[in-house]
């Protein structure tokens, strides 16, 4: 006994690794989601990828203490069930009673975005802190609070939505149905709506060719492009969307105080170029008393890796601690 299955379920593929207890990874394979299918196809094709990896490793089953999950949506690690994902099939899918079945093994559950930060925690950005915070830019802004090396998601497991905080009252209608939300700022889908949005204030702008180049299409790399070349429009556009994202960030500060916050996903690509401006407008936004340690920002240090270990040792902590699995 000893190994850990994480299992990453995302709306594309399920991928899944063998971890052993320091968060390395010894094996990994991956299955198409496919997930139009019926609910129950996908947790036995689940249930049979966590067999196939350890069959991959050479190592039997009775090697492997539990295994993990991360899944979009809101998880019932008491039940076992995955109550909502938004975009595949599953209301109340039951994830242990399917899986733990085939396998024998101990199933644990949680948000996907919460086992991304318990990866960095264990092995990433903030390894060896206990306190910490990641924050994920992508299509939406995904979030997870690792309190004292836990996973804390509020009593339904449902929190840690820094996605839907306002920061412009009255501002762009997010999908949540509020206006204004952080994510509609700060993520990668709301940076590329406001390079659009420049593009065609702006139709001498650096934006306005390269989106010509790229077939019509704007990435949220396209202003940080822009503005490498020297073009005044994009240089707005990137120091407005770090303020925004400061902003955000800042409330998630003064709320959690962590030891690291840490920042991915794909807009974190630019570096230095997002990091430096970051820091500068994030510093008079914070609020620490004289004397008081501050929180340090770093950039996430696993990428697509997080999601497989991050399942992982969820597992290892929930067995850990003794919780019915």
């Amino acid at each position: 006994m000893g190994y850990y299955i994480g299992i990453d379920l995302g709306g594309t593929n399920i991928k899944a690794g063998v971890v052993n207890p320091e968060g390395k990874t010894i094996g990994k394979l991956s299955v198409k989601t496919n997930a139009s299918r019926p609910m129950k196809e996908i947790l036995v094709d689940m249930g049979q990828i966590a067999l196939d990896v350890a069959a991959s490793c050479a190592l039997p089953i009775s090697e492997i203490s539990a295994i993990g999950i991360g899944s979009p949506g809101t998880p019932d690690n008491v039940s076992g069930q995955l109550i909502y994902a938004t975009n595949l099939p599953f209301r109340n899918a039951p994830f242990r009673s399917v899986i733990g079945e085939m396998t024998g093994l101990p199933v644990y559950i949680d948000n996907d975005a919460n086992c991304a930060a318990m990866a960095e925690s264990v092995i990433g950005a903030a390894q060896g802190v206990a306190d910490s915070v990641t924050i994920t830019l992508g299509t939406g802004i995904g979030a997870g609070i690792i309190i004292n090396h836990r996973i804390y998601s509020g009593f339904n497991q449902a929190g840690s939505e820094f996605g839907h905080t306002v920061i412009v009252v009255g501002g762009v209608l997010c999908s949540c149905g509020r206006k204004g939300c952080f994510e509609s700022y700060a993520s990668a889908t709301g940076l590329i709506r406001m390079t659009q949005e420049a593009a065609a204030a702006n139709p001498d702008s650096v934006i306005n060719r390269l989106i010509a180049e790229r077939n019509g299409k704007a990435s949220a790399k396209t202003a940080f492009e822009a503005m490498r070349e020297g073009d005044g429009t994009a240089a707005k556009l990137v120091d407005r969307y770090i303020e925004y994202l400061a902003e955000g960030l800042a409330n998630v500060i003064n709320a959690f105080m962590p030891e690291i916050l840490v920042i991915g996903g794909g807009v974190c690509n630019e570096g230095e170029a997002l990091l430096n401006p970051l820091l500068e407008k994030i510093s008079d936004k914070t609020f620490f008393g004289p004397g008081v340690r501050k929180t340090e920002i770093r950039l996430a240090k696993l990428g697509n890796g997080a999601g497989i270990v991050g399942a992982a040792m969820m597992a290892k902590a929930c067995y850990d601690d003794g919780l019915a699995g």
